[in-house]
């Protein structure tokens, strides 16, 4: 198994990001920054649950995660800390990432975190940069303590923060869009990506735990994710997460049967 990090810095538009979000690993990893695409939401208007568990929750066919909504212009940045996970299986992908808008605001996004690709033959990582916004200096490794925060300076601009605690390395990014933010949604999700109009195998992460999780408010006021909504990812009729928050923890678990599904697929 090999399993590659990437860091994500991306002021998406709804329509056409402004990044980009095997055989050979340099190859694929290649195919892989050029032909990701990390999407707003995708929310499912009439849900099949596998679960018969009672949660308030919501569920996407992309987004596992908490989305807190409020008006236009309550939040100014977003930040969480999570320890990168271990992918196992011999394929899939993922992305960990906090971010502001792209779910009720569906004009654009700004992310940042590490994404995670397996794929076969011996163990290894390696910081694959965003092709437009490259985050030199800086490397990560599975268990490594990761703290991310996105600040938006203007409707139009934001800087993307990465650092590894671990190491004591942090990276900073300045991003712009034509597109505006609406500053109405703050976010701390798990991601399946999509190639082309497929979706990547979801990688089998286990679980990423997103801890001192909250977002600011240009008066400089926190919001925890307590009251957040939870988002779920559902497959083919198939729930493949199961999210928890409790203050400011947003918990994302890869559903038992999701792994077993997996398994079956790869």
């Amino acid at each position: 198994m090999v399993s590659s990090l990437a860091l994500l810095g991306n002021l998406l538009l709804a329509s056409a990001a402004l990044a980009a979000p095997s055989t050979r690993l340099g190859d694929r990893l290649q195919r892989r920054r050029e032909g990701r695409q990390s999407r707003p939401i995708n929310r499912l208007a009439h849900p099949v649950s596998d679960s018969t568990e009672i949660r308030n929750v919501e569920y996407s066919s992309n987004w596992a995660g908490a989305v807190y909504e409020s008006a236009a212009g309550s939040h100014k940045s977003v930040t969480s800390t999570f320890v990168v996970p271990t992918p196992s299986g011999s394929s899939g992908a993922a992305s960990a990432w906090v971010g502001i808008d792209g779910d009720t605001c569906g004009n654009a996004i700004l992310q940042t975190g590490v994404d995670f690709t397996i794929t076969n033959g011996k163990v290894s990582y390696d910081v694959v940069p965003d092709y437009s916004y490259d985050f030199s200096g800086i490397t990560i490794s599975t268990g490594d303590s990761i703290t991310t925060t996105v600040t938006a300076t203007s409707t139009k601009a934001g800087t993307a923060v990465i650092t590894n605690n671990t190491t004591g390395k942090t990276v900073a990014k300045s991003l712009t869009s034509t597109y505006a933010l609406c500053e109405e949604n703050a976010e701390w999700i798990v991601q399946d990506l999509e190639e082309g109009s497929s979706f990547v195998p979801l990688a089998n992460f286990g679980t990423v735990e997103f801890t001192n999780a909250y977002a600011t408010s240009p008066s400089g006021t926190t919001i925890s994710p307590a009251s957040a909504t939870i988002i779920d990812i559902q497959q083919s009729n198939k729930v493949l997460t199961s999210v928890s928050v409790s203050g400011e923890t947003v918990t994302v678990n890869l559903a038992f049967l999701a792994v077993i599904a997996q398994l079956v697929q790869f």
